[in-house]
């Protein structure tokens, strides 16, 4: 079984839908089960309804999933095993107040050093920890050796025992801390395959650690990718926002770092060609123009009535006319912005004001007309305008917009809205 744990503090960002498209994949191709972890450990800190937000924001993108588990629902065994881990000597209390913690990591600052626990409470007698009557903390103990293991990325990893450190497992109020309730929750779940971002090695290895202090062997397979940097961090809910659709989203992320013979395809196009060993082990940069690119490459494959429906229509006119717009648009909201103006109460024309409501009173009494030059031409009839003096007038009461190459076969798609066009 694979995981990609949820964090409903934030909202789920580009990075974080790279790695669960990835897991998403890869559990297809392995034939196994992928189960979402929702990391709600800090209470206080979580955001009303952002768990839930983020899974529907995974339904978007068609990722389905065995289960969602809550990692407090799991608290019991959190505590149980720690409980284990100090009566065999593997863990300790920790005693130490934040201020005292606080002071050793401004020493270790100011030596250029990174922080590690010194180590006083490991070696306080039973007989003085139980009567002692301050809040602790859990500390497992650092390893005597080093911690290594495979990223199936690159070559092995390895991480000395100051790198690990004596660090806490359950906080004063007797909570996990994450990497502690990832590491019991991937043995209790049997989690065989971790991908994660490349920063989060020494985390992996931290969880290794535990789970070799309690007697767990069975091997999971580590595949730690590079970041993806972005100037803006994108969230995956502001790209929706903006339009892109999330086939578009999930194509860019899976090409980035890739090679694909196509490059534009389906996440079930990648389950079958793609090779995680492949990707790049550089670090990726986010490029919003391709994305763009790619977005308006996608609408223009899409169905016209389902393109109309993502506009709020149901009409394959409207979704023509959405593909007549594709030529400067890129998203669903720029689409959508050229349709609102089509629709628009036009009351006034920065020309000739005069001419414009001549035509804007000619159609709203005229017939069903079926091209751009019949249209004309009653304008003609029904007015003293001249010819020249028409077609800009009439193409921003269409359209919204003064010049339009296209505004014959506009016309032809909005024909039938004409009264509400016509305001």
């Amino acid at each position: 079984m694979l995981r990609f744990t949820i964090n409903p503090i934030n909202d789920i960002n580009i990075d974080d839908l790279r790695i669960v498209l990835y897991n998403y994949i890869i559990s297809k191709q392995l034939n196994e089960k992928l189960l979402i972890r929702i990391n709600d450990l800090e209470k206080d800190k979580i955001a009303e309804g952002k768990d839930k937000e983020t899974l529907e924001i995974l339904s978007l993108f068609s990722i389905d999933y065995e289960n969602t588990i809550y990692q407090s629902d799991n608290l019991k065994y959190h505590q149980k095993l720690a409980m284990q881990l100090m009566n065999q000597k593997k863990a300790f209390a920790c005693f130490c107040s934040d201020e005292k913690l606080e002071e050793l990591k401004g020493e270790a600052k100011k030596q250029n050093k990174p922080f590690e626990y010194d180590g006083f409470c490991e070696t306080l007698s039973d007989e003085t920890v139980l009567n002692v009557n301050a809040p602790f903390t859990v500390r497992i103990k650092k390893p005597e050796t080093k911690i290594e293991f495979n990223n199936l990325l690159k070559e092995k990893l390895s991480f000395s025992p100051s790198e690990i450190d004596s660090f806490v497992i359950l906080n004063h109020d007797k909570k996990p801390t994450y990497n502690y309730a990832c590491s019991v929750d991937d043995m209790l779940y049997d989690i065989s395959t971790v991908i994660r971002k490349e920063a989060y090695s020494v985390n992996s290895a931290k969880q290794i650690h535990i789970r070799n202090l309690l007697n767990y062997d069975k091997e999971i397979n580590y595949i730690h990718i590079a970041s993806l940097e972005s100037k803006n961090n994108y969230t995956i809910k502001s790209l929706i926002d903006e339009g892109f659709l999330p086939a578009a989203i999930a194509n860019y992320l899976v090409l980035l770092g890739n090679e694909s013979h196509d490059e534009l395809f389906t996440i079930e196009d990648a389950i079958e060609w793609f090779d995680i060993k492949k990707i790049s082990k550089k670090v990726l940069h986010f490029d919003i123009d391709k994305l763009k690119s790619l977005n308006k490459k996608h609408l223009e494959e899409i169905d016209e009535m389902r393109l109309s429906k993502i506009l709020g229509f149901a009409d394959v006119d409207i979704g023509k006319l959405a593909k007549l717009f594709l030529e400067d648009s890129n998203t669903i909201k720029e689409i959508k912005e050229k349709i609102n103006l089509v629709f628009s109460q036009k009351s006034n024309y920065q020309g000739s004001n005069e001419d414009f409501q001549q035509i804007k009173k000619c159609l709203r009494n005229a017939p069903f007309i079926e091209t751009f030059e019949e249209l004309k031409t009653y304008i003609l009839n029904k007015t003293n305008l001249k010819k020249e003096n028409i077609i800009t007038p009439l193409t921003y009461l269409l359209i919204g917009e003064e010049k339009n190459k296209d505004i014959s076969k506009i016309y032809l798609l909005i024909k039938n809205y004409l009264g509400e066009i016509i305001k």
